[in-house]
């Protein structure tokens, strides 16, 4: 899967800007970009809203999202003086759901190869599948191919074969949070290019190709959800959704410490770690309190046990879903963490602890161009940077497919010369003798027409005289 999508994306042209909209819990983030010559994103402008109407990645206010929407995509459009029409939008939740199903397609010509229309026809085949009430399919990922029993093939074009089989990696969620996105970006005056699961996107801008191939567990570590997408040999094995993120966090400090939410969220990202015994016993924080009351002291420790114990609980669901989808000795690439709570301090060293695995934060610079505005490589902004990379992507594919077309169109025309020739040689007629034939027939006319007898006729005659050509 990536493999292809880095050949696509160094062949691809200087484009148009594409715009991907990640509708977060916590946060709206619009971005305009587009791919150069080089394969890297080069951002144009970006334009950023808190989100008041989300809940754990799904809509719960209609009329606030659309006004955050509109916030982040109007801002965007001011810093670079562009107007924006459609998005890729991101979409996840507890609702999206994973599962594994087998195509089987039996071809009637042995003699022609597997071509792209087959793969399309088994992909296509898998969107009617029986699923649950309300439930609808977001993606169906191609894994693996098998050609009359040949197993392990990642791209049959161009072989022979009678039975075609793959497998897929589908993806689903609900109708209904499906419907809410699209209303809320339609109603902000955008249309949906195409809904991409988060964790998809956030994939490619902070994955590198050795990672997918060696075995990687992606981590994006949102406001309301943490994502986990699973990857090895280029190919994504499992995706799940754990219905807590930072935003779990900061209500247990909220609590805890019996403070407002603004300032426990505050104190979270400028006090806050993930492990307790590395802070300091003795550094207090004062946090200023209601009018006419006395500022509270907190612990910094105190408030690392906090955060600590909550990211455990977070980190065990991702190693559970990591034994469940039976890679857990394949990634040898261990984890990247993404999204705003990968900003956590130390968050890399209880990941490694808790899940025994490798970890490192995963930035989106890899696949950045150099450019202007301020903390655009920070992995918050991870989705709506892999959201721009999809989407040229998926524009790149459609316009192939024309190309594919034309080609098509070009060697039919080519085997129906290839026909007539053979009709010719059949006949034992040459093209040069029929060209002979047909200019004896136009000299004889010639002479005909241009005799003196005729030629004096016409001009005595006023009639229209017709010649027979025989």
């Amino acid at each position: 899967m990536k493999t292809k999508s880095l050949q696509k994306r160094n062949n691809m042209e200087h484009s148009e800007f594409i715009v991907g909209l990640d509708i977060g819990t916590t946060k709206i983030v619009a971005i305009a970009g587009r791919l150069n010559q080089y394969g890297k994103v080069e951002v144009i402008s970006m334009g950023r809203a808190e989100s008041f109407g989300v809940k754990r990645g799904v809509v719960a206010n209609i009329e606030k999202t659309i006004a955050s929407i509109q916030q982040a995509v109007n801002q965007a459009c001011e810093i670079a003086d562009i107007d924006m029409h459609q998005a890729y939008v991101g979409i996840a939740g507890q609702h999206i759901k994973s599962l594994q199903h087998r195509g089987v397609l039996v071809r009637d010509d042995i003699e022609s190869e597997i071509s792209i229309e087959d793969i399309q026809k088994i992909k296509s085949d898998m969107y009617k599948l029986i699923l649950p009430p309300g439930d609808r399919i977001i993606h169906v990922l191609p894994q693996e191919f098998i050609v009359d029993d040949e197993q392990g093939i990642k791209d049959p074009v161009g072989m022979a074969g009678i039975r075609l089989e793959a497998n897929f990696h589908m993806i689903t969620g609900q109708t209904t949070a499906a419907r809410n996105i699209q209303k809320c970006v339609n109603r902000a005056s955008l249309e949906v290019a195409d809904l991409i699961l988060e964790p998809l996107a956030s994939a490619e801008a902070v994955l590198s190709k050795d990672e997918l191939e060696a075995g990687v567990a992606l981590v994006d570590i949102g406001g309301g959800t943490t994502d986990i997408a699973i990857f090895q040999d280029g190919i994504i094995r499992h995706t799940a959704v754990i219905p807590f993120g930072g935003d779990i966090v900061t209500e247990d400090i909220k609590e805890g410490c019996m403070i407002m939410g603004n300032q426990a969220e505050q104190l979270k990202k400028e006090f806050g770690s993930a492990l307790a015994h590395l802070a300091q016993a003795n550094e207090i924080v004062a946090i200023p309190r209601l009018r006419g009351r006395e500022p509270k002291e907190i612990s910094v420790r105190s408030l690392a046990q906090i955060i600590q114990a909550r990211m455990e609980e977070i980190l065990e669901q991702v190693r559970w879903e990591i034994r469940a989808s039976g890679f857990e000795n394949k990634l040898i690439a261990g984890i990247v963490l993404t999204g705003g709570g990968s900003q956590l301090k130390h968050i890399v060293q209880l990941a490694e602890y808790t899940t025994g695995l490798d970890a490192r934060v995963g930035l989106p610079n890899e696949h950045l161009a150099k450019s202007d505005i301020e903390g655009i490589n920070n992995p918050m902004y991870a989705t709506a940077i892999g959201l721009i990379i999809k989407g040229a992507l998926a524009e790149a594919e459609e316009n192939s497919d024309d190309e594919y077309e034309v080609d098509e169109q070009k060697i039919a025309h080519f085997q129906q010369e290839e026909k007539e020739n053979e009709v010719l040689v059949a006949q034992h007629v040459e093209p040069e003798e029929e060209t002979q034939q047909t200019q004896k027939k136009r000299k004889v006319w010639f002479q005909k027409f241009f005799s003196p007898n005729e030629f004096k006729k016409w001009f005595e005659d006023d009639d229209y005289i017709e010649f027979d050509n025989d």
